[in-house]
């Protein structure tokens, strides 16, 4: 059981982080984040869980564009366009933190949790990218509609989680 979140945990998101916990652990795997809407609410996560969380070394927490650039190595060009919403962005990120870390696998989160300043930008798109050492990064658009914040970002950690286990069992 997670200790502080389990209370605000759906019962399948608690499963999810008890399984990619224990398979990183069992293989010897480290992992890291880079967060941008969700706001470190995946690293809190996977230190949550005692007994496991030595397989988290490390979490970015990049929720401004400078912060994306200056910690994570973003081209700021692309923050510009297309954005720092996008699939490429969600790319860096991944590659960054990978880069930046000593993470075996990372998981990369950007998106908007209500609507931006465009018809492009709606209140529930999010990019996940998820990398690992020696591996291609996998990206997946979520669109998850103006759910509020608390809804969006609990969707944002079953999707993360999701990646994170598909790359765990491709190490």
């Amino acid at each position: 059981m997670a200790e502080a979140l389990s209370p605000i945990l759906p019962a399948a998101t608690e499963r999810l982080v008890h399984q990619v916990l224990a398979e990183a652990c069992r293989r010897n795997l480290r992992l890291a984040t880079a967060e941008s809407c969700t706001g470190g609410l995946l690293a809190s996560l996977l230190t949550d869980v005692p007994g496991c969380s030595h397989a988290f070394e490390r979490g970015f927490v990049v929720y401004t564009n400078a912060a994306k650039a200056g910690l994570l190595g973003v081209d700021p060009d692309l923050l510009e366009d297309p954005g720092p919403v996008s699939e490429p962005t969600a790319r860096e990120m991944a590659a960054g933190a990978l880069a930046r870390s000593q993470a075996d696998i990372v998981v990369a989160i950007t998106g908007w949790m209500e609507e931006g300043s465009g018809a492009d930008q709606p209140a529930g798109r999010v990019w996940f990218a998820a990398a690992r050492r020696g591996g291609e990064i996998a990206v997946q658009r979520a669109e998850f509609g103006d759910a509020g914040r608390a809804a969006l970002r609990l969707a944002c950690l079953d999707a993360a989680l999701r990646l994170l286990m598909d790359q765990i069992a491709q190490a």
